[in-house]
């Protein structure tokens, strides 16, 4: 039997998440089993099976991908001769999460059912961990490079920032899933002003 290439292995997976995605907006993260993701993949239980042993380790996997998207933005931007500012950092880091994930009603289904399964709750908090550090290193290397702070107060000042801008990130995405008439525009506008320059 040829062995599978890696690959083909990520492909597979990505063909998988991609069907689990289309299911959770059609259906909801709850209401969705994994015979639905089958019959949306086309593929057969054995090779959903064979990459993932449920929906919890599906989404986990989806969700690991788009933060790999939006942390390997955050390291393009903070390659650039100039460090963008903390608003167009956090900016950047939704319009590509808008990108990424077309409906943002799913991130609030899996935040949901985070309170109440302990799976999905370490699963978020795992993602939102990383996240956190994606943010704190930007934040640090911004603050030495732009405010020339040394090491220990550009942590500091990160470790104060993160929150808010968690904060700001979350407000995004739940008033762009619950309300038609959301300005996102003018919402990260708002929030590039109130964030340090």
């Amino acid at each position: 039997m040829p062995k599978v290439s890696d690959a083909h292995r990520r492909a597979r997976r990505d063909q998988i998440a991609d069907a689990a995605l289309r299911t959770f907006a059609a259906k909801g993260f709850q209401s969705t089993s994994m015979a639905d993701i089958i019959a949306t993949s086309g593929l057969s239980a054995g090779a959903i099976y064979g990459h993932f042993s449920s929906k919890q380790e599906i989404m986990y996997a989806v969700a690991a991908r788009i933060l790999g998207n939006r942390t390997a933005a955050v390291d393009e931007l903070a390659d650039a001769a100039e460090l963008p500012t903390p608003g167009e950092m956090l900016s950047a880091m939704l319009r590509g999460l808008d990108h990424d994930l077309s409906d943002t009603q799913l991130l609030l289904q899996v935040w949901g059912a985070s309170a109440s399964d302990p799976e999905m709750h370490a699963v978020m908090l795992d993602v939102v961990g990383r996240l956190v550090d994606t943010y704190r290193a930007y934040l640090v290397r911004w603050s030495i490079r732009s405010k020339d702070m040394d090491e220990a107060s550009a942590a500091a000042f990160a470790d104060r920032l993160v929150p808010t801008m968690l904060g700001l990130a979350q407000g995004y995405i739940v008033q762009r899933a619950l309300f038609p008439d959301f300005d996102g525009e003018q919402y990260l506008a708002v929030a590039g002003e109130l964030l340090p320059r």
